[in-house]
C-alpha cells in the first residue's frame, strides 16, 4: 500500500470535495461528491451523534445510492448545510427521479463547535449558505487543517481541523479518508509532542516525530477543552457533549450498501488508533463509507477485509494531519501543534 498521488480522498477516481469556512464564525462545512450518484452506508460508535439521512443508508432500506455527503461545524444548526448542498444539486438537475422531479440525497454529520470563541450570535442560520458554497467549491484539490467542517475543531489540548489521507491497493484499488477531528480526547500524547497515530505514519505527512517512547501512557486525561469552554460559557455547561469526529471513508471498489456498512465499522478503528480517549458517552463519533463502483472485485471477501483494513490506517492518519496542519487565527482558545 502507498499513498495516492495527492494524499486526500479525492485520490478515489470520480470522488470531489469542497470546503466552505466563515473566520468570524469559527466555523464552516464540508462536502463530498460525485460525478454521479454513489453508494453509501455509514456506521455511528459515539454516544452524542447529530445527523440528517442516515436512515436512508442502512442496508434494507430501498435508496440504492445517494449524491453527496456533509460534514458540518454548528451542531444541529448545522445540518441546514445539507439543505444548501441540495439546493446546489437541484440547480444542477441531479437527485433521485420520483415521476417528473428530481429529489437529491443528502446525509450529513455535524460536530459542536459552538463555544469556541467565534461569534454565533446570527440572524439567520449560516449553515445552509455555507453548505452550498461548499458544494460548488468541491473538486480534486481541498485544504486542510483550519478548512470547512474543521476550522473550529478542538481536541482535549489543542485546535482540531480537517484531514485527509489515501492508500493505493496492491490489487489497484484506492482508499481515502476525510475527516473533521473535534473530539473530547486526545490526539497527542502527555507533552503534545507525539501523535497517537505516530506508528501508522508515512513519510513526514505529519511531521515525522515519531510514536513516543515512555510507557504507562493513556492513564491523563487533562483536558485545555473542557476547562476552556467552561470559562466561555459557564462551569454548569455539559462540556462532555461539547465534541464529535465525523469521517467518510471512500473507495472506487464497487461495493453494496452492506459492504460499505462493514468499511464503515472498520474505519472506526481509525479513531481509536488516533485518539485518546475514543468513542466516549460525549462524542458523536461516526464514520460514512462510499463507493463510488468504478473498480469491480475480483476476490470480495478477501478484498473487502483489506479495503476495511486500509479505510482505517487512512482515518488514523487523516485525524493526525487534520491536526498538524491546523493554524492559529485571532480568538482561538486552544494552541496549534507545532514541532517541538
Amino acid at each position: 500500500m502507498h499513498p495516492g498521488p495527492r494524499n486526500l480522498i479525492t485520490d478515489v477516481p470520480g470522488i470531489l470535495v469542497g470546503n466552505a469556512q466563515d473566520a468570524v464564525l469559527k466555523s464552516g462545512t464540508t462536502v463530498l461528491t460525485a460525478n454521479k450518484p454513489f453508494t453509501a452506508s455509514v456506521h455511528v460508535m459515539g454516544g452524542a451523534p447529530g445527523t440528517r439521512e442516515t436512515d436512508l443508508l442502512a442496508p434494507d432500506k430501498s435508496a440504492a445510492k445517494i449524491d453527496a455527503l456533509v460534514l458540518s461545524g454548528g451542531s444541529a444548526f448545522g445540518l441546514d448545510a445539507c439543505s444548501g448542498v441540495m439546493d446546489g444539486l437541484h440547480d444542477a438537475g441531479r437527485g433521485f427521479p420520483v415521476g417528473p422531479v428530481r429529489v437529491p440525497l443528502v446525509p450529513g454529520a455535524i460536530l459542536f463547535d459552538l463555544l469556541n470563541g467565534g461569534d454565533k450570535g446570527w440572524a439567520k442560520n449560516p449553515y445552509r449558505a455555507l453548505g452550498r458554497v461548499a458544494f460548488e467549491a468541491a473538486g480534486p484539490d481541498f485544504a486542510l487543517g483550519t478548512e470547512g467542517a474543521g476550522t473550529g475543531a478542538t481536541t482535549a489540548m489543542l485546535k482540531g481541523g480537517l484531514g485527509s489521507a489515501s492508500l493505493v491497493l496492491e490489487n489497484g484499488a484506492t482508499v481515502g479518508a476525510l475527516v473533521a477531528a473535534n473530539p473530547l480526547g486526545a490526539v497527542t500524547t502527555p507533552g503534545e509532542r507525539h501523535f497517537w497515530a505516530a506508528p501508522f505514519e508515512i513519510g513526514d505527512e505529519f511531521g515525522a516525530i515519531g510514536p513516543d517512547g515512555a510507557a504507562g501512557l493513556g492513564r491523563n486525561l487533562q483536558s485545555r477543552k473542557i476547562a476552556a469552554i467552561q470559562k466561555l460559557g459557564g462551569a454548569s455547561l455539559p462540556p462532555e457533549r461539547a465534541n464529535t469526529t465525523i469521517a467518510i471513508v471512500a473507495t472506487d471498489a464497487a461495493l453494496s450498501k452492506a459492504q460499505c456498512q462493514r468499511i464503515a465499522i472498520a474505519g472506526h478503528d481509525g479513531i481509536g488508533r488516533a485518539i485518546v480517549p475514543a468513542h466516549t458517552p460525549g462524542d458523536g463519533d461516526l464514520v460514512f463509507a462510499a463507493s463510488s463502483g468504478s473498480r469491480q472485485l475480483d476476490t470480495p471477501e478477501q478484498e473487502l477485509a483489506q479495503i476495511g483494513h486500509a479505510a482505517s490506517l487512512c482515518l488514523t492518519r487523516a485525524i493526525a494531519r487534520a491536526i498538524y496542519h491546523a493554524r492559529p487565527e485571532p480568538g482561538d482558545l486552544l494552541p496549534c501543534w507545532r514541532p517541538r
